[in-house]
């Protein structure tokens, strides 16, 4: 691939991010505007957001190159990334957003009544925000060494300089705006050049000897039991990602929240037809990647590999910005997550405060991916979604659908599921080809903490909140407007 291609590429579309975000500078002015964007974002604007923030590297990159990898077993990752939103449609969406909370951290406080819960809570949130942004910055490094020839460190530095003028400038509402756009450019970026490739292979080209490397870290389901510890992850992780869930704070009302996640739905199945795609070309067309290269790479370099001449290098830097709006839209969306809820917490909640918390938000995970080595892409987010699901999860679902949940049952569940959760996936790091249990652990994690989270509750009923009534009742009573429209 031609390196200036690339470069050029990179730039364009970090060129965009800060023009749109400080577009939403402009009208980014009250504290409401930094957080939720003062909860007026309408379905459309909203499910494209989502779908920017949640588009990350392992779906933009990781999803083919698993698949070139592992075939089939790979397709459960799309399937299950989608599948994930009709959770949030049915259980979450539209009681969190009549919660009137800020950040799931204001959520549990206000449910249980109780300090040392959101503490936990925050923590948690943090540590979830951290490890996701970690293969954003992975992905960025791959990306920038194979598409420019730069050093590896210029992709996260990159990634992270550009985030943080944007959410500092104009926090929830820029990134609003970003992430929408970058939505429509990740699908232009795979899409067009489906088309093409197919135009060229139904021509003269044939299929070579198929031949894809057993890579240990792939993490591809193989089995009855990583099938379901994958969708159990992926399924119930979804409902716990920080970045997702602030999203449905800024819709007008439950009603919006729920159409929000109908759109996003058909938007994620969308997007996930071309990943599958490439993936299915490179194993006929291109398997020697899978032996002798970084098989996440298979997206960023088939379009140069199959159409070729100046047709391939204007393809190759679409798909380079497309790789890049997937870093910066998810890396953005997480940060500003994270910097809500640092600054609640730390900073008295201020302006000043967020943008601060941003910046620490931000350089924690750049520090982390400089000391650390990539797995594949998709495997690695697959577990963050395992950690969330015995964690955040629990307290989520059943602080918003059981009234006997109790501050010591929260606490005592996320910490069970943390604890376990992540000490399997430190011991699968350490063992390198680790038994399934390790490799995903979510079937037994998740429900160790939901079990725990309940007997510990039952075992202290005494300490249900006085406020739980009330806050139940706002939870699941649906809003003056859509009972006039009845």
């Amino acid at each position: 691939m031609n390196p200036v291609v690339g470069v050029a590429a990179f730039a364009a579309v970090s060129l965009a991010t800060a023009v749109i975000g400080f577009y939403g500078l402009r009208i980014s002015r009250t504290t409401g505007d930094f957080y939720v964007a003062s909860r007026t974002v309408k379905p459309w604007w909203n499910a494209s957001a989502i779908g920017g923030e949640y588009l990350s590297a392992a779906s933009f990159l990781g999803v083919a190159g698993l698949i070139l990898l592992s075939g089939t077993d790979a397709l459960w990752y799309p399937v299950g990334y989608t599948a994930g939103y009709l959770m949030l449609l049915l259980f979450v969406a539209a009681p969190l957003r009549r919660s009137g909370a800020y950040t799931i951290p204001d959520f549990t406080e206000a449910r249980l009544d109780s300090r040392a819960v959101r503490r936990v809570t925050s923590l948690v949130v943090v540590l979830v925000g951290w490890l996701y942004i970690v293969p954003q910055l992975h992905g960025a490094a791959l990306a920038i060494r194979i598409t420019t020839g730069l050093p590896a460190w210029v992709g996260p530095v990159a990634v992270v300089a550009v985030v943080c003028i944007t959410v500092v400038a104009g926090g929830m509402r820029s990134i609003t705006f970003v992430q929408a756009f970058q939505y429509w450019l990740k699908l232009t970026a795979v899409a067009v050049p489906i088309v093409f490739m197919l135009l060229v292979l139904g021509g003269n080209s044939s299929p070579a000897e198929a031949a894809p490397a057993v890579n240990p870290t792939a993490l591809a389901p193989s089995g009855p039991y990583q099938v379901i510890s994958l969708l159990v992850a992926l399924l119930f992780g979804t409902l716990g990602l920080p970045h997702v869930l602030v999203r449905f704070y800024t819709n007008p009302d439950g009603q919006s929240a729920r159409r929000t996640t109908l759109i996003v739905l058909g938007l994620l199945s969308v997007f996930y037809l071309f990943p599958t795609a490439y993936g299915m070309i490179g194993r006929a067309y291109a398997p020697d990647l899978a032996q002798s290269g970084p098989a996440d790479a298979l997206v960023l370099l088939l379009p140069g590999r199959l159409v070729g001449g100046a047709a391939g290098d204007l393809l190759s830097a679409l798909v380079v910005a497309g790789a890049f709006g997937a870093f910066l839209s998810t890396t953005s969306g997480l940060v500003v997550s994270l910097a809500g809820v640092i600054s609640q917490d730390v900073f008295g909640g201020s302006v000043r405060g967020f943008r601060l918390a941003a910046l620490i938000s931000a350089l924690v995970p750049l520090g982390i991916a400089s000391m650390t080595e990539s797995l594949a892409l998709a495997g690695s987010v697959g577990l963050v979604f395992a950690f969330t699901a015995s964690t955040i999860c629990p307290v989520l679902l059943l602080g918003i659908w059981w009234r006997g949940l109790t501050d010591a049952g929260a606490i005592a569940g996320m910490a069970t599921g943390g604890v376990l959760c992540g000490s399997a996936m430190v011991a699968g790091s350490v063992l390198g080809a680790a038994p399934s249990w390790l490799a995903q652990p979510a079937a037994w994690t998740v429900p160790a903490a939901f079990a725990v989270t309940i007997l510990v509750s039952r075992a202290t009923r005494g300490r249900v909140p006085r406020t739980m009534t009330r806050l139940m009742t706002r939870l699941h009573t649906p809003e003056r407007p859509l009972a006039t429209e009845r």
